[in-house]
């Protein structure tokens, strides 16, 4: 009996251990250790699952083993969400962490499919196990990058930054870059022989079992001199921006007696900044339009008047008749008025729950104390702020989590963003790694399209990032102040920008479920071979 319980075991101690040091990766401590400690980190959990897959004896098997690993590993790098929910929702704390670990084990049942999948159609040949699995895994982060809205927050790409994988971004995206990863390690480990993907199959010796591991550190070599493709090129000069950073505590942001305050400090530092554009964050201004002290967006609008100066500063806008959006107001010489023809963007994905409420989930809503529930949708392809011949593209909050909503910004080429700005305010997570990972997003962003990102947030990380996804300047996350740097725009289109701007993740999907289709028809056909 001992012996067949610790048969059960494995597959959730293999899963627990797996999926805790894969959200390991994704902390901040990884990154300050050493530039290769998160995909070390990362790599070393995926082989903790690869080496338990094949011993599990049925499809259900493999899938218990891959929910497990991906609840764990969703728990660990999205955790801060009980912040949220609780300190400021003011959710109980027994029910916000059933709620978080509710969804992080709803979100790992795509991870679950994937493992019966794989444990269903697997064949005991190294190669053809592992383009299996790395299909298999692509389909389910792509799975939770789209359904019920998605939320990709942790993809395994994001932690392959500082790597010779990172220049795949510009081709394939984040996804690619965790389908290559995923493929590359279970060939390398399957084809070693550490563990048979079925019974004991014929060994070709041991030249034939090394040759995958010869392969892949070739090509990674390769891949860390090579310097990458270029797609993009400098365009106009270099701007000159002040990027705001308030440092507001979230329980004070929407009382009354602070906003005077936060509006005299943004107010006043979006008068005295220097350069060419200033960038203040998320709801930086927490008032609607006709909640402003009387004069106030008048002065700042006469302010920014004058020739050469710009600024991108977030607010909600709307009113109860045409409906509320979460908005980045751009003022320049151009922009009119609060209520005329000034530059406006306005958040296309929300946050569900935090911006927008799904259906037969009110209730949850208004057990929370979090105001502004319910917004308003965007477009998908904003146009740029014209900023000096930089075209400049808002995003707010954790809508650069969406590479491919980004890209359809980039489908005429002559109207492509040379820089992309994203506004965020992480307070709702508290001092939590929430910043970090946000930083690590961006950065990937930056890879994929090869363009700087500028970032204003009202706790961190307020960062400037060139187009080569490298943190040029930054502030000191959870302080309050400001952030001169200088950006220099690029002008371009990579590949993933093209397919990605006109079909979505559609090609990937695709190419995922072809190769699993391929693999059981191939698997079908071998079985009726040996069965006749």
């Amino acid at each position: 009996m001992s012996a067949a319980i610790g048969r059960g075991a494995h597959p959730w101690l293999r899963g627990l251990v797996g999926g805790a040091l894969h959200a390991l990766s994704l902390s901040p401590g990884a990154e300050s250790v050493a530039a290769g400690a998160p995909v070390l980190l990362q790599t070393v959990a995926l082989l903790i699952l690869l080496a338990g897959l094949p011993r599990q004896s049925s499809p259900r098997g493999a899938a218990v083993l891959c929910w497990v690993y991906g609840t764990v590993w969703l728990v660990g790098a999205t955790g801060w969400m009980f912040v949220s929910l609780h300190r400021y929702g003011g959710l109980p704390a027994w029910m916000a962490v059933v709620a978080v670990g509710l969804l992080c084990a709803a979100l790992s049942l795509y991870m679950a499919a994937a493992g019966w999948v794989w444990g269903r159609w697997r064949t005991g040949v190294a190669w053809r196990d592992a383009g299996l699995f790395g299909a298999v895994w692509l389909l389910a982060e792509l799975a939770r990058a789209l359904i019920f809205t998605g939320f990709p927050w942790g993809a395994s790409g994001y932690g392959l930054l500082a790597t010779p994988l990172q220049h795949l971004a510009p081709w394939v995206g984040v996804y690619g870059m965790g389908w290559v990863w995923a493929t590359l390690c279970a060939w390398v480990w399957w084809s070693l022989g550490s563990v048979s993907t079925s019974a004991p199959a014929k060994s070709s010796g041991r030249v034939a079992r090394l040759w995958p591991a010869v392969v892949v550190a070739l090509l990674l070599t390769l891949g860390a001199v090579w310097d990458g493709a270029r797609f993009t090129r400098v365009v106009a000069k270099p701007l000159q921006v002040t990027l705001l950073q308030g440092n507001v505590p979230q329980d004070e942001k929407f009382s009354p007696s602070r906003q005077i305050e936060m509006l005299v400090w943004h107010g006043r530092q979006l008068l005295a900044a220097p350069g060419d554009l200033v960038v203040a964050p998320e709801t930086a201004i927490p008032l609607l339009p006709g909640q402003l002290p009387e004069g106030f967006w008048g002065q700042l609008q006469a302010a920014f008047e004058h020739e050469g100066r710009h600024a991108l500063i977030g607010v909600p806008l709307g009113d109860f008749d045409v409906g509320y959006t979460n908005s980045v107001a751009g003022l320049s010489s151009q922009s009119a008025s609060l209520a005329g023809q000034m530059y406006r963007y306005d958040k296309h994905h929300l946050v569900p729950f935090g911006e927008f409420i799904p259906t037969g989930f009110r209730w949850f809503v208004r057990m929370m104390n979090i105001p502004l529930g319910d917004f308003s949708r965007g477009p998908l392809a904003a146009a740029s702020f014209d900023v000096k011949g930089q075209r400049v593209a808002p995003t707010i909050c954790y809508e650069d989590l969406f590479g491919e909503e980004i890209a359809a910004r980039f489908v005429q080429a002559d109207q492509a963003p040379t820089i992309l700005a994203n506004v965020s305010n992480l307070a709702w997570f508290g001092e939590s790694v929430a910043i970090h990972q946000h930083l690590q997003i961006a950065r990937l962003r930056s890879l994929e399209f090869q363009v700087p990102t500028i970032r204003s947030t009202n706790t961190g990380a307020t960062v400037v990032i060139d187009h080569q996804g490298e943190v040029t300047a930054r502030l000191a996350p959870n302080t309050r102040g400001s952030l001169q740097a200088e950006v220099q725009g690029m002008s371009g289109v990579t590949p993933y920008a093209w397919w990605a701007g006109r079909w979505g993740l559609w090609p990937l999907i695709g190419f995922g479920a072809l190769w699993v289709c391929a693999t059981a028809i191939w698997g079908q056909r071998r079985s009726d071979r040996v069965g006749i």
